[in-house]
């Protein structure tokens, strides 16, 4: 099969377009899938630049986010069948089982029914970003209907996703977007305020926003000094949940400590990594639940922009100007 591999450790030109043999069933649950999309995430750039989980298995091929049709399934198979097409997040943190390719290997209790209003190439850049929102503030923070909600960066890929589940839940957000087009997209997503970060000061937005106090909850999607500023929005006994490694040299969480706040990482990568089999079941749970508010109208994926697959490397590129709203995809022919 057609599959983009990652030659070696470093820039966008060691995404190579090649032939590798395509991935066979090898347990009773598996469902083979012939891809029509790949979503394309930040962690695929990370590898690329820093190298695999799994260095030692070789090729390396990127792509958590998939979605196409099943070919073939297991003897054990029980929830799909030839013909269905499906979305999913698995794989492409290290060795041939990534998604930018023509065919994918999943288990299928990790695997969700794709949503039928959506296009291949919207599917399959959901799940990740899908997956992170929901955990970020429906687990980590428990986010209530009347509370007040922190968004950072609410035109990316996380960000407007989570505009979106914390309106569902009946919470108030405010988001940090860096231009007026940005301002108006969030907006139309549902957010209450748009802080033009570039131009404002956020913290200072919020707490006047607040009357003062501080939001219930804070979701840093951005990291670096962010995060640590991000700590005097967020009010007293508050929640800070963040989606990168806090990075020491960039702040201190005094602040933090003396405000009483509850702060959570979130990594939905986790489950994969851990090979955390009810985990990774649990998040084809949420990617049901949002293929139903999908399909009812009531959450959407930006994709903005589409690739063909030998073109993962530009996609990469783009991705990597940080100025994104919304989603990449890889379309695969």
């Amino acid at each position: 099969m057609k599959a983009v591999i990652m030659t070696a450790v470093g820039g966008s030109e060691v995404l190579q377009l090649q032939e590798i043999p395509a991935p066979i069933i090898q347990k009773e649950t598996e469902i083979l899938v012939r891809l029509k999309a790949a979503g394309v995430n930040p962690i695929d750039t990370k590898i690329r630049k820093r190298g695999s989980f799994y260095p030692d298995k070789t090729p390396t091929v990127l792509g958590c986010d998939g979605a196409g049709i099943v070919e073939a399934v297991g003897t054990g198979v029980e929830k799909f069948k030839p013909g269905d097409e499906v979305y999913f997040c698995n794989g492409g943190i290290g060795g041939p089982v990534g998604n930018y390719a023509e065919y994918a290997v999943v288990d299928e209790r990790f695997v969700a029914k794709k949503p039928a209003s959506l296009s291949f190439a919207e599917a399959a850049a959901a799940p990740l970003v899908l997956i992170t929102a929901w955990e970020s503030l429906y687990d980590r923070a428990r986010l209530q209907a009347g509370q007040k909600v922190l968004i950072h960066a609410g035109a990316g890929g996380v960000g407007h996703v989570a505009i979106q589940l914390a309106k569902l839940q009946g919470a108030e957000v405010c988001t940090t977007v860096g231009s007026q087009e940005k301002a108006e997209f969030v907006r139309k997503l549902g957010a209450d305020l748009a802080i033009l970060y570039k131009q404002t000061d956020f913290v200072q937005a919020v707490l006047d926003w607040s009357n003062g106090e501080g939001v219930d909850i804070g979701f840093d999607t951005v990291g670096g000094e962010t995060f640590y500023k991000t700590v005097s929005a967020v009010r007293v006994y508050g929640d800070l949940v963040t989606i990168l490694e806090p990075e020491p040299d960039k702040g201190n969480l005094k602040t933090a400590r003396t405000r009483n706040l509850r702060i959570s990482l979130e990594l939905m990568l986790t489950p994969m990594l851990l090979n955390l089999v009810e985990e990774q079941k649990q998040q084809a749970k949420i990617l049901q639940q949002c293929a139903r508010l999908i399909d009812e109208g009531k959450l959407k994926i930006e994709l903005t922009k589409t690739f063909p697959l030998a073109e993962a490397a530009a996609a990469h590129e783009l991705l990597e100007t940080g100025s994104m709203t919304g989603k990449i995809a890889l379309i695969v022919e």
